[in-house]
């Protein structure tokens, strides 16, 4: 089993500050069509199946591995990814919380396994060292950031 963790504040110094409804919507929009918030040519197809007043089902193409996800919403706090097909099976979750400082952080935190390896075996030791490196997830959540500012910036937030 892989369990990895980042978190990154919301509002580094020198951006516009996001209020914690203006990032929610960036993390929305971001389950909707991931495409345009993950590293470029990461995600190239996004695409909202199924929805209904509790979650969304999508099947995206990132990092040429077909997948099928099922996200839940806990409204202005956390989005959870429950992966049903593809290589991995597990929850990837994007949680905003405030510190002890009271300032806005995004946390991302998975636990996930490698269908049909050998648990804790090669291939889940170097998806865990890749996840928890320079380019694994935290590159998602600050490219998430990042966009989700520039989304402020053109008034579309």
């Amino acid at each position: 089993m892989i369990y990895s963790t980042a978190t990154i504040p919301v509002n580094p110094v020198g951006e516009t500050a996001l209020t914690r409804s203006q990032a929610w919507a960036g993390l929305v929009m971001k389950a909707r069509d991931a495409r345009e918030f993950l590293p470029a040519n990461l995600c190239t197809r996004c695409e909202v199946v199924e929805e209904c007043a509790t979650h969304i089902i999508r099947e995206v193409t990132i990092s040429g591995q077909d997948l099928r996800e099922i996200i839940t919403f806990e409204p202005e706090s956390k989005v959870t990814f429950f992966q049903v097909t593809g290589p991995r099976e597990g929850a990837i979750v994007n949680e905003l919380f405030e510190d002890e400082a009271g300032a806005l952080q995004l946390r991302f935190y998975c636990y996930i396994g490698l269908r049909g390896k050998e648990p804790n075996g090669p291939e889940e030791q170097a998806e865990q060292a890749w996840m928890d490196g320079d380019k694994g997830y935290k590159t998602a959540l600050l490219s998430t950031l990042k966009r989700t500012h520039q989304l402020l910036g053109e008034g579309r937030l």
